[in-house]
């Protein structure tokens, strides 16, 4: 799904909430939740920041900050929320060099897909 399909299930859907996903290296689901009137195109470029230092076994305080990176082909409305919400899988970003985080599980199976 494209960004503008995302962006138009958004408006269509009536969507209140976007709900950024990850898993963190344990294989325990986090998220953060955003309104809906906050996401546009430049989301899907800059992701939004986060601390990682609040997931267990990533970042230490003094380096804390990391990027949600929403997949846009990963968009699926949430049935059990009162409220429309969009659910967005995200890749974690290393905002010094703007790559993959080394202990994202999302990055872990691309590198080891590359590998082979």
């Amino acid at each position: 799904m494209s960004v503008e399909n995302v962006l138009k299930m958004i408006q269509e859907n009536d969507v209140k909430f976007v709900d950024f996903r990850f898993c963190d290296t344990r294989g325990k689901e986090q998220h953060v939740t955003f309104p809906a009137h906050s996401i546009d195109e430049d989301t899907f470029e800059e992701g939004n920041m986060f601390d990682g230092s609040s997931v267990a076994g990533w970042k230490g305080i003094n380096e804390s900050d990391m990027i949600l990176m929403p997949d846009p082909s990963s968009a699926v409305m949430d049935p059990f929320f009162d409220d429309n919400t969009l659910i967005l899988r995200c890749d974690i970003i290393e905002p010094k060099d703007m790559q993959g985080y080394e202990r994202d599980p999302r990055s872990i199976a691309r590198r080891a897909e590359a590998y082979m």
